[in-house]
């Protein structure tokens, strides 16, 4: 893609694609509502054009569409509000819970395990789904330049402004080719987490993350939720067939084994997919750098030395409160956090708070979380 105008890009196919703060948009299933955002960023209406992309969701959402002055509120307020006032604005619900406690979840420490386990000090990584970015925070915290995409706009419009500022952010279809990536570029890192199961079809796609990382780059797909499980969530999961016929070169785990390692500080032990039919959830790395797994030492999982931490906001009185019944259920099982605490409101990151960061006691939350 090509620089058009201050605020557009045009794609080989010629197609002129809107760029607001730094973000392509460019979901082919979308033409009318480029174009739309286009004609009012080619009349000087950035607002309204920003405030028309940030209503948009991914096809299964369900929820309601925010309202546009609580859009426009979010546009003007950006820069005092917090990342929660933020998703409150846009509707999220459950979604919003699930975005702001992420840095304390299982899933979350088993996908920064799965990648540390294989980790090639990455100078580049791509995640597909990146959604508000808390893995381009992660890796870009430790010196790696990210890219991410989603299908949803707002996503990454929040991951610019509250949680990932330096990643490069492009909003696309992944089931549409082509994709507006250059076809040869590749990344040392290609990442998708926690929304491979949403994704179809799979084949293709997959098929297009493996171009990307090359010969040379490793392809780490985290917590595909089980067919076989009785998932919370909506998608179009796979069973342990399924995940072995497109990962034949994968190094395959289960996913709460990948949290379990990153908590005791250990190597995570791979399984044959037909061993894994009763997890509730798949991680797999793959690609011809892929290499034995190592132990994982907190490379990712634990804080850089320094960093300012707070604690779980999910304590409250010293005794953990989940943000609804549903997130409880989900998460609750595997949770690394004990249920009651007295750690400090803050404190900083070093020797002797390593093992309440690891657990998620202590979180190294965004600035205006």
């Amino acid at each position: 893609m090509t620089p058009d105008t201050p605020h557009s890009l045009r794609d080989t196919q010629g197609r002129r694609w809107p760029v607001i703060d730094g973000i392509v948009f460019a979901r082919a299933s979308r033409p009318d509502l480029a174009a739309e955002a286009l004609a009012l960023l080619d009349a000087g209406q950035r607002e309204a054009a920003l405030v028309l992309l940030l209503a948009d969701q991914d096809d299964w959402w369900r929820g309601p569409t925010a309202e546009p002055e609580a859009l426009r509120r979010l546009v003007r307020e950006r820069d005092t509000l917090t990342l929660r006032d933020a998703m409150g604005l846009l509707a999220w619900g459950p979604v919003a819970d699930y975005f702001a406690h992420r840095w304390s979840d299982p899933t979350f420490l088993a996908g920064l395990a799965l990648m540390e386990a294989h980790w090639a000090s990455p100078r580049s990584a791509f995640e597909l789904a990146c959604g508000i970015g808390h893995y381009l925070r992660a890796l870009s915290q430790r010196g790696v330049a990210v890219a991410g995409a989603d299908v949803v706009f707002a996503k990454l419009w929040v991951a610019r402004h509250w949680v990932a500022p330096e990643a490069e952010l492009i909003c696309l279809d992944a089931a549409m080719e082509p994709w507006p990536i250059a076809e040869d570029r590749r990344f040392d890192l290609v990442a998708c987490h926690d929304a491979f199961y949403f994704l179809e079809p799979k084949g293709p796609i997959l098929a297009r993350l493996r171009r990307m990382a090359g010969d040379g780059g490793l392809l780490t797909i985290g917590h595909v939720h089980n067919s076989e499980w009785p998932n919370l969530s909506a998608g179009a999961a796979l069973d342990a067939e399924a995940l072995a016929t497109l990962f034949p070169d994968g190094t395959v785990y289960d996913d709460a084994e990948l949290t379990r390692a990153a908590i005791e500080q250990r190597a995570p032990c791979p399984a044959a997919p037909a061993a894994l039919r009763g997890a509730e959830a798949f991680s797999v790395v793959a690609g011809p750098a892929a290499a034995p797994p190592r132990i994982v030492e907190g490379l990712l999982a634990l804080p850089l030395a320094g960093a300012a931490l707070r604690r779980n906001p999910l304590y409250r009185d010293g005794a953990i409160v989940w943000p609804s019944e549903r997130y409880g259920r989900e998460y609750g099982p595997r949770a690394t956090y004990p249920a009651h605490s007295t750690v400090p409101d803050r404190a900083t990151a070093g020797p002797q708070t390593a093992g309440l960061a690891l657990r998620r006691e202590l979180l190294d939350l965004p600035e205006r979380w």
